[in-house]
């Protein structure tokens, strides 16, 4: 349930962690700040309560003798202060003595002190039976009592009009701090994603700058090498094979030549068909393990016309086939960013494999998902056994029910379309139609 909630990204994960920390800390530092405030609390309001007692009892010292009473409910209590003019006291024996803390704290010891014109002629001070309340009972000059009850309020460490606005503020505060970190701490890491992805799609990409701090550098720096050893490796093997691909075709020419001056037509016929195979295989291993389209520009093109281009040249160059067996269905037009002739490349491929193997190709390009763009290259066929749908994307691997010698099948057509297609961020599947026939579906990013 946790990981649903958590963001995907590593900035939003990071950020999300952070900000709960902060917030815990701050209600710690704040939780701890308001329980310090509540002893300034009690002895800021014990203050008060005793003042104003003390402010009563001179003012009805002095009052005259029928007006106190009048006087008294006049005068507004604070809160934790009750007092009346009795006959009697309100301390009666045998309640519980006062607390001594409670009596330092509302600074009943000053009764004694007092000048002897304020000083009661008798001073009584009990606790009552509610917990922290003392009634303190002091006789007037003339016989009343004078009766208080003195509360200590219950602490309120969170009674503060600026307090959660002060969270908010600080919390605040704190988020668009921790974003703007996070987002400037995990941007390399996005960089990084984006050079491997480049990377994957062209070996010559350009490198990460070295630069930032020194692990990002040193990150930096170690994908820079290992992308110049790939392109190192790349042109090894290209130079190698452009070297094999120079030596084969001599002594195959030498043996064209030699072929044509056979007397008999037959075997001289065999033998240069046999040649025309092996140079045929040669070139297209050559072009395979070049990767020739790696080095093409990549360009704004249009794809549905790029279709309609190779199935107009599939159907040129099979007469012979009916105007339905080659159809397209799709929108007229479709901008996408590629390398034309490698797309034409892997696009042929697909759609002569359709016609060697099914007689008939239907091209369907369906409108972009998700950022992704589905063409559908299908035929009537008797389509591939399902254990086989990705055997065949190997290299040199055929279908000996499907595939010959005769009909000129190198392995290498649906290898090469799979590996210029996945240079473009896409790629190609096999699965067979219910209807009966095989369906090559190609996904490329808009």
């Amino acid at each position: 349930m946790m990981r649903r909630l958590l963001p995907r990204s590593l900035a939003g994960r990071t950020a999300v962690f952070l900000t709960l920390a902060l917030m815990m800390v701050q209600a710690a530092g704040l939780t701890i700040h308001a329980l310090d405030r509540v002893d300034v609390q009690r002895l800021g309001v014990s203050r008060e309560i005793t003042a104003r007692a003390f402010g009563i009892w001179r003012i009805m010292l002095l009052a005259p003798p029928e007006r106190r009473e009048s006087m008294l409910f006049d005068i507004e209590m604070p809160d934790g202060l009750a007092a009346e003019i009795s006959e009697f006291p309100a301390v009666r024996p045998g309640m519980p003595r006062a607390p001594l803390s409670l009596v330092r704290l509302f600074q009943l010891d000053l009764i004694a002190s007092s000048p002897p014109r304020f000083r009661p002629r008798e001073a009584l001070v009990a606790s009552a039976q509610r917990p922290g309340t003392l009634v303190v009972a002091m006789r007037l000059p003339d016989g009343p009592w004078l009766n208080m009850w003195l509360t200590l309020p219950p602490p309120r460490p969170w009674h503060s009009e600026t307090f959660l606005i002060a969270f908010v503020l600080m919390t605040g505060a704190a988020l668009a701090l921790i974003l703007i970190a996070t987002r400037r701490l995990t941007r390399p890491v996005s960089a990084l994603a984006r050079a491997a992805e480049r990377l994957g799609r062209d070996v010559n990409a350009p490198p990460l700058p070295e630069q930032g701090p020194s692990e990002v550098a040193t990150a930096a720096r170690a994908f820079n090498t290992m992308a110049e050893r790939i392109r190192r490796f790349v042109g090894d093997r290209t130079q190698m094979l452009a070297a094999i691909g120079h030596d084969l075709r001599t002594p195959i020419t030498r043996l064209r030549l030699r072929a044509e001056f056979m007397d008999d037509d037959e075997q001289r016929r065999k033998m240069l068909a046999d040649l025309d195979e092996m140079e045929a295989m040669v070139n297209a291993t050559l072009a395979f393990a070049r990767d020739d389209s790696a080095t093409e520009p990549s360009v704004a093109m249009d794809l549905a016309a790029l279709c309609r281009t190779v199935l107009d040249e599939a159907a040129d160059a099979r007469p012979e086939l009916p105007a339905e067996a080659i159809a397209y269905d799709g929108p007229e037009r479709q901008r996408i960013r590629g390398r034309p002739i490698a797309l034409k490349r892997a696009l042929a491929n697909l759609v002569n494999n359709a016609l060697n193997y099914g007689n008939t190709v239907k091209v369907t390009m369906e409108p972009p998902s998700q950022g992704l763009l589905t063409v559908r290259v299908e035929d009537s066929g008797p389509g591939i056994p399902e254990d086989a749908l990705e055997v065949v994307f190997q290299p040199f691997r055929r279908l000996e029910t499907s595939r010959n010698r005769e009909t000129g099948g190198t392995g290498l057509g649906l290898p090469i379309a799979r590996n210029i297609l996945r240079a473009h961020g896409g790629d190609v599947v096999l699965r067979n139609r219910p209807e009966g026939g095989l369906s090559a579906v190609v996904t490329l990013p808009v």
